[in-house]
């Protein structure tokens, strides 16, 4: 088995979660799907298991974290232009999340924004130019 990812995420609702994962471009996989829990492929490697709060309450004994409220962890996602940051960000505010939760990062060589999900995870869609980048710390 290759190294994969899988990003556990809590969700208060399934079902509007799913709809905004496809709307950033993740695939529904329905065999690890069920009303408990979605797997949503980012790549081959990638991919986020959206859980109900209940169901990921069975894996941790601690309190579920309000993303709203409290930073967990910020999710990086490479893409491959400018212009696919700004359309990410763009169909991740018209699928019910938030964009640009910080001011964009425009470093010449690189070019962020940063999102949110319906439930407060923040998602930083990212390109660079790895050859300006190289020079810029050569």
């Amino acid at each position: 088995m290759p190294k994969m990812i899988f990003v556990n995420l809590p969700v208060k609702n399934l079902t509007a979660a799913i709809r905004f994962y496809k709307a950033i471009g993740c695939e529904q996989n329905m065999q690890f799907s069920n009303d408990q829990a979605a797997m949503m492929v980012w790549s081959e490697a990638i991919s986020f298991m959206l859980l109900t709060h209940a169901y990921y309450g069975s894996f941790t004994s601690k309190r579920i974290a309000d993303a709203h409220e409290t930073s967990e962890v910020l999710l990086a996602l490479s893409r491959d232009s400018r212009e696919e940051v700004d359309a990410i960000s763009q169909a991740a505010a018209a699928a019910g999340g938030k964009a640009d939760v910080r001011p964009p990062q425009h470093m010449g060589f690189m070019y962020s924004r940063a999102f949110q999900d319906p439930d407060g995870h923040v998602f930083e869609p990212v390109w660079m130019d790895m050859a300006a980048a190289q020079a810029a710390t050569a």
